[in-house]
């Protein structure tokens, strides 16, 4: 199969005459190929994307969540991710882990992303290379072999299978607490990356202190910026990166919204500064918001902290109840929004002709290790 990146320039061509169209003939062809396909193929949404293309998953949900149902599907032979990359990512590992290959006959599952350019702000903050720097550098100074890695599941494949080499684990912003119990109970120190705010929250919140948790700035040629004393003490290291969206919640904000909203509830995504994490009522992750509101009486006054798209959402599906978005109305991410109907059709079309487009495969070495640090975050309880 061609690179998909090779693909690149005449794919930008051909699906010119896709994005001229019509919404109602996007929708109109989107769906035949649905049809044809049947049980064959999933198009997943994240709770991040844009309305008009959620309506048209068959599945939506949290990126893990999202691999986990796509890979156990059974019928499924085609999964399109309307998502980021490394979420396709996740799920090319996860649906074509041996097993399920070799359940299927040796077929593997296309996955694909309907926009290449739909990358993440954070996962872009660490990449292999400087993760590596930073091991051998952390080894000068302390005894590695003390060292957990962690890598929350927003980032690249690579990474993921980093931590499986080094005996290290993946975790989601929902099971982080038990992820760092688990990495604790194998050695004594943890390097936590991309994201240090999650890394910060859940550390602070399980009684690690601020002074046993340096921040390691991959810009730094040396130690991240750190002295070598401050590594040595540190318990959780961490990288220095963040969500772009969860990055724009400021604690004034908090503050505003309760004064011009009396009574009301202020839950965020723990991808946010602690300080606003600190100001807020609750934090969790995106599925937690959504079962908060869900469970939460008619009536009841929300500020959520999180991704602009699915607090609307939230706002329409509860009608009910009284839901703000905190803070300013940038709160978008922006590259899951350079999926549209237009670009999902685009290579839905190129599927069932089969000349699939922006396929998404890990390679075989990297798959296998980074599905090791998979397996042991689901084997965590």
């Amino acid at each position: 199969m061609m690179n998909p990146m090779n693909l690149a320039g005449a794919a930008v061509r051909s699906r010119l005459p896709y994005l001229r169209m019509e919404p109602d003939e996007l929708v109109s062809r989107i769906q035949a190929v649905r049809e044809n396909w049947g049980s064959k193929l999933l198009i997943l949404g994240h709770h991040y994307q844009r309305d008009d293309v959620i309506a048209l998953a068959d599945l939506r949900g949290d990126s893990y969540q999202l691999s986990e149902m796509a890979a156990s599907n059974k019928q499924c032979r085609a999964i399109v991710f309307c998502g980021v990359h490394f979420m396709a990512e996740t799920a090319d590992i996860l649906a074509n882990q041996p097993a399920h290959v070799e359940r299927r006959g040796g077929r593997r599952v296309d996955v694909v992303l309907p926009e290449l350019e739909a990358g993440c702000s954070m996962a872009d903050l660490a990449d292999i290379d400087a993760v590596e720097t930073c091991w051998r550098q952390l080894a000068d100074v302390i005894d590695v072999d003390e060292v957990t890695p962690v890598t929350y599941i927003n980032s690249a494949a690579s990474l993921k299978a980093f931590c499986g080499r080094h005996g290290g684990i993946v975790c989601t912003s929902s099971n982080a607490a038990a992820v760092l119990d688990w990495a604790f109970a194998q050695r004594p120190r943890v390097l936590f990356f991309p994201d240090q705010h999650l890394g910060r929250n859940t550390a602070l919140a399980m009684g690690t202190t601020p002074d046993r948790m340096p921040v390691w700035d991959p810009e730094q040629p040396i130690l991240g910026g750190n002295q070598a004393t401050a590594i040595a003490a540190g318990r959780v290291i961490l990288w220095r990166g963040h969500c772009s969206v969860h990055q724009v919640f400021l604690p004034e904000h908090v503050r505003d919204i309760r004064r011009r909203v009396p009574g009301i509830k202020v839950i965020v995504h723990p991808e946010c500064r602690h300080d606003v994490v600190a100001e807020a009522d609750l934090a969790g992750s995106t599925g937690r918001i959504i079962r908060e509101v869900e469970a939460a009486p008619p009536g009841t006054r929300w500020a959520i902290g999180t991704e602009l798209n699915l607090v609307k959402r939230l706002g329409r599906e509860h009608p009910e109840q009284e839901i703000h978005p905190l803070g300013p109305s940038m709160a978008v991410c922006p590259t899951m929004f350079l999926i549209d109907r237009a670009r999902l059709c685009w290579s839905l079309e190129n599927l069932a002709a089969g000349t699939p487009v922006n396929v998404i495969r890990v390679d075989d070495e990297t798959a296998r290790w980074a599905l090791v640090a998979l397996k042991r975050m689901l084997e965590v309880k």
